[in-house]
C-alpha cells in the first residue's frame, strides 16, 4: 500500500517553544485527498485530539500547524499525527508513516525539563586510545618486563611495530609510550584537521595499556603524565577553543585498587572498610564485570560507593570538573551495566542521580552512555544527553556498507531497510537527543572500518561523508582519516603512523573538507533530516534548516552509476540552485526537482547557494 506524503519538520520557522507551548506544523502534499489533520497527544496519559489548520501552501506543499499546550507535571511529551481521507486514515510518527496508530514508544517526543548542551551539536569528536597516539615524553614510557600485569611481565615495543594477536594474550600488556604530552604535542594537527573536541579512553592509574582496570581514580597513570600536565592539556584545548571528555569506569574497579586488595581491601577482609563496596556471596566470592576476575564490579547500593562515585563533594566525576581540569563532560563506560548487588538493578536512579551530579559542577557538561545496543530508555532526557551511537548509525552503516553485523557474522540490507533501521532508531528519542548522539563508524572496542570494508579505501571516503552530515554529532577513531587500519581488538589499537609517507593523503583531505563543510553549514550541526530516496543501493537525505540546506547522496553499487530525480518540494527549502561540494557541479531546482547522478561506490554533498 502506498502511503501519502507527511512529514513533520523539527526545527525552526516550522517547530518553535515557548513556556507552556509547542507550535507544531505537517507538511502533505497539495493536492493528496487529506482533509483533516488531528494532533495526538497524550496529557496525563489520555488521548487527546486537536484539529490542526491549513495555514498556507508551498509549492506542492500543504503546511499544517497546531499549538500543543505542554501538560503540567510531564516532562516528557508524546504526540502523532492522524490524517484523514474520505476512505481512509494514515498517521504519521517518529518512525515513519503507518495506516495503524503507532505504539507510545514510537510518538514523536519532547523533553520540556531536560536537554543536552548546545555546544555538543557543533562538535567533530577525535576519540584517542592514549598509548597509541604519540609518545611525547620518552621518559614515561614503560620499560620492558617493568611489572607484571595478570602473570605477565609487560612488553615495551617500538612505535609502529605491530600489536600482538588476540590469542597471544599480551595485548593489555604490550606499551608502545604513547601519553598526555603527545597529545597536547599534536594538538595543532587535530585542529587542522577541524577536530573540536577529544573523547580520551581512560588516563587514571591503571597497570593496563588500555586503563579500564583503575586503582586510583584521582591520579592520572604515571606513564601518560602528572595531574599537572593533564590540567596543562585542559588549558591549552580551552584556549584553543576546543573541548575535552574523559572517560569514566565506575561499574567497576581494578583488583588492585585499594578499595579491593589485601591488606585492607574488601577482597580477604570481611573487616574491610570498603567491604560494602563490592557484592561477596556466602562463600566469600566476589561478582566481577561479565565474569572477568580483575574486574571486580561495584555495588551502588552501598552509600559509600555512591558518595565515593558521585555524591560528596570530593566524588571522582566532581573532582575532575573542578579546577584546575574543568573537563566538559564523561563518558560512561558499560552505564547500562551499573547498579546493585552485583546487578543493574537501581541503574536508571543512578545514572540520573550521576547526571545530576555532573549537571550541578557544570549544567553544561555533556552525560555520554556507552551502550553497544538499542539505548532508548537512558536517552529520553533525564539519563544521558547522548549515547555511543552503535545501535543508531554504526550497525547500520556496517551492515549497509560492509554486509556484516556487531559480531562479524553476514547481513545484506537494502537502502530502503537501512533508511527503515535508521529512522526507527531516531523515533524512540527526543530530536535535541538525537542532535547530540555521538556517532561512529568504529572505535577501541571494533575492528577498524576500513578493514570491515576490505580496505577498500573510495568507500571509506563514502562512509566517511555520511559520519561527518549524519544527524548527531561525529567521532573519528584516531587514524581512520589517514587510512589506518586494523582487526579486531587488540589489531583497532595499533600506533598512529606520524610518517606522513604512509598516510591516504585523499582520504585525509576527504576528511578535512567534508568537517570544513559541516563547520560552514548550520544545517549539517542542527538541521532537520529528511529523507529524499531510499532505493536498493541509494541513500539521499537532506538536512535543513530555514534557509540552508545540504543535500547528501550515497551509492554503494560497485560498478553503476544511479541518476534520480530529488524531490526537494518536500523540504519546503526556499533554495533554487546547490553546488556540489567537492566537484563544484551546479544544480538547478526545476519544478521542486533536482536531477542527479551519483556515482558507484560514491558519495555527493550538495550545498545550497
Amino acid at each position: 500500500m502506498t502511503h501519502p506524503f507527511l512529514f513533520h519538520p523539527q526545527v525552526a520557522p516550522w517547530f518553535k517553544e515557548s513556556a507552556d507551548t509547542l507550535l507544531l506544523t505537517l507538511f502533505s502534499e497539495l493536492d493528496a485527498p487529506i482533509r483533516e489533520v488531528w494532533l495526538r497527544h497524550e496529557p496525563d496519559n489520555e488521548e487527546y485530539l486537536v484539529a490542526m489548520r491549513p495555514v498556507s501552501t508551498r509549492d506542492r506543499l500543504q503546511v499544517w500547524q497546531v499549538e500543543l499546550p505542554l501538560a503540567r507535571g510531564q516532562e516528557i511529551h508524546l504526540y502523532c499525527f492522524k490524517c484523514l481521507t474520505d476512505e481512509e486514515q494514515w498517521w504519521l510518527h517518529g518512525a515513519g508513516v503507518s495506516a495503524a496508530m503507532p505504539p507510545r514508544e514510537q510518538h514523536f517526543r519532547f523533553n520540556s525539563h531536560h536537554q543536552p548542551p548546545t555546544w555538543v551539536q557543533d562538535q567533530v569528536f577525535y576519540q584517542i586510545f592514549p598509548d597509541r597516539f604519540c609518545n611525547g615524553d620518552p621518559s614515561l614510557s614503560v620499560k620492558h618486563h617493568e611489572y607484571e600485569y595478570r602473570g605477565k611481565a609487560v612488553i615495551s615495543k617500538a612505535w609502529g611495530e605491530p600489536v600482538s594477536r588476540h590469542e597471544e594474550g599480551h595485548g593489555a600488556c604490550e606499551f608502545y609510550g604513547g601519553d598526555l604530552a603527545g597529545i597536547d604535542a599534536k594538538l595543532h594537527y587535530l585542529q587542522s584537521l577541524g577536530v573540536t573536541a577529544l573523547y580520551l579512553n581512560p588516563i587514571f592509574d591503571s597497570p593496563s595499556n588500555h586503563k579500564y582496570d583503575t586503582q586510583d581514580y584521582y591520579s592520572v597513570d604515571p606513564h601518560l603524565g602528572t595531574n599537572a600536565q593533564f590540567a596543562e592539556l585542559t588549558r591549552n584545548l580551552h584556549q584553543r577553543g576546543m573541548k575535552i571528555i574523559l572517560d569514566a569506569v565506575v561499574n567497576h574497579t581494578s583488583t588492585d585498587h585499594p578499595w579491593f586488595c589485601p591488606p585492607l581491601g574488601a577482597q580477604s577482609n570481611p573487616d574491610s572498610p570498603w567491604r560494602s563496596f563490592y557484592t561477596f556471596d556466602t562463600e566469600g566470592d566476589y561478582v566481577s564485570w561479565k565474569g572477568i576476575r580483575s574486574l571486580p564490579k561495584l555495588d551502588f547500593s552501598s552509600e559509600q560507593v555512591q558518595d565515593a562515585v558521585y555524591r560528596a563533594d570530593n566524588a571522582i566525576l566532581r573532582y575532575w570538573m573542578r579546577a584546575p581540569y574543568q573537563i566538559d563532560g564523561w563518558r560512561f563506560d558499560v552505564i547500562h551495566m551499573l547498579g546493585e548487588r552485583g546487578s543493574a538493578m537501581g541503574n536508571s536512579g543512578h545514572v540520573r542521580a550521576i547526571r545530576g551530579a555532573v549537571k550541578q559542577e557544570n549544567p553544561d557538561a555533556y552525560v555520554l552512555g556507552e551502550h553497544f545496543f538499542e539505548a532508548s530508555q537512558w536517552l529520553q532526557g533525564d539519563q544521558e544527553d547522548g549515547a555511543m551511537n552503535y545501535y543508531g548509525f554504526a550497525h547500520p552503516i556496517r551492515a549497509f556498507l560492509a554486509g556484516q553485523d556487531i559480531a562479524y557474522h553476514p547481513i545484506r540490507i537494502s537502502a530502503e531497510e537501512l533508511d527503515r533501521w535508521l529512522k526507527l532508531a531516531r523515533a524512540h528519542i527526543p530530536f535535541k537527543n538525537q542532535l547530540a548522539q555521538f556517532n561512529l563508524l568504529d572505535s577501541h572496542d571494533t575492528a577498524r572500518f576500513l578493514r570491515l570494508l576490505g580496505e577498500d579505501k573510495q568507500r571509506m571516503r563514502l562512509a566517511a561523508t555520511l559520519l561527518i552530515t549524519y544527524i548527531g554529532v561525529p567521532s573519528i577513531y584516531y587514524g581512520d582519516e589517514v587510512g589506518l587500519s586494523g582487526g579486531n581488538d587488540p589489531d583497532c589499537r595499533r600506533c598512529f603512523p606520524w610518517d606522513t609517507t604512509d598516510w591516504d593523503h585523499v582520504l585525509h583531505d576527504h576528511y578535512r573538507r567534508l568537517i570544513q563543510i559541516r563547520k560552514q553549514r548550520p544545517a549539517l550541526r542542527r538541521g532537520d533530516i529528511q529523507t529524499l530516496y531510499a532505493g536498493p543501493h541509494s541513500y539521499v537525505f537532506a538536512r535543513t534548516l530555514q534557509s540552508d540546506q545540504v543535500v547528501v547522496a550515497c551509492n554503494r553499487h560497485p560498478t553503476e552509476p544511479r541518476t534520480i530525480s530529488l524531490p526537494l518540494w518536500q523540504t519546503a527549502s526556499p533554495a533554487s540552485r546547490f553546488t556540489d561540494a567537492f566537484n563544484g557541479d551546479k544544480f538547478e531546482v526545476v519544478q521542486g526537482e533536482v536531477q542527479l547522478t551519483i556515482p558507484a561506490n560514491s558519495a555527493r554533498v550538495l550545498l545550497s547557494s
